[in-house]
């Protein structure tokens, strides 16, 4: 694809495993400039290493986003080293699926407070973007009663709020903010937390399946170049179908 990225600015939290990852290959591949984030250094140094040896574009950072500090430090060398900020992706999650209090506590800090943390360090640098883009990860969790229906559903509920409030704030600026709402997606965090069922691992011309994270990470993408320009506080559920049924 050409969504027109080249030469564009990114932001992504949670860059070195699953949808993050995609993220972050895929705005790579379309010509975008990446800088990543995520907890531990030698994953961090591992795919930077990887990713740097077909660009030279990206830049990996160790940081955990429940220190507000440090992510806000984070975001104002990016936008330094890089010379502004264009796009911003807020994926990191917890994944806290457990109902203990440590689990709620763990949701809210990186999920919630992780993303709205990020978009207060970067929207500074969005409006200065002439093709700022924001895009926010939720889950179909965020509306269904699932396996995740604890802390992981309800924060990421909180997220498709706090997404469309962001939106109609920004409403009378050209920053672009969006969600995507991720359905059964085939990364190893998830395929940890339940039994696997292999027909639904195969990639073919079916909707009985879970997804890919590059599935994710091209929605992402698309809300990000300027053929998404005229949309503007949805939240794209790409799901394969899985809430057909759902209203």
């Amino acid at each position: 694809m050409d969504l027109r990225l080249q030469g564009l600015n990114a932001v992504v939290t949670g860059g070195t495993k699953g949808i993050g990852r995609a993220i972050v290959e895929t705005l790579l591949t379309e010509g975008a400039r990446v800088a990543f984030c995520a907890r531990h250094g030698a994953e961090v140094a591992q795919v930077q290493a990887e990713l740097s040896a077909g660009s030279a574009k990206v830049r990996g950072h160790a940081l955990d986003v429940r220190d507000g500090d440090a992510l806000k430090a984070w975001v104002a060398e990016v936008n330094g080293e890089f010379g502004g900020i264009d796009i911003v992706i807020a994926n990191v999650s917890a994944l806290a699926i457990s109902h203990d209090e440590a689990a709620w506590r763990n949701g809210f800090e990186v999920d919630l407070m992780g993303t709205v943390r990020l978009v207060d360090a970067a929207m500074p640098s969005l409006e200065k973007s002439a093709h700022a883009a924001l895009v926010t990860i939720a889950s179909v969790s965020a509306r269904e009663i699932d396996f995740a229906s604890g802390p992981y559903g309800a924060f990421k509920a909180a997220i498709v709020h706090y997404t469309r409030c962001l939106a109609f704030e920004t409403r009378k600026s050209h920053v672009r903010v969006n969600c995507v709402s991720p359905g059964a997606t085939a990364t190893a965090r998830f395929l940890a937390t339940r039994k696997i069922d292999a027909a639904y691992l195969r990639d073919e011309g079916t909707f009985e399946r879970y997804g890919a994270p590059r599935d994710q990470a091209n929605a992402v993408a698309f809300l990000c170049t300027p053929a998404a320009r005229f949309i503007h506080g949805q939240v794209l559920r790409v799901d394969g179908g899985l809430t057909l049924y759902a209203g």
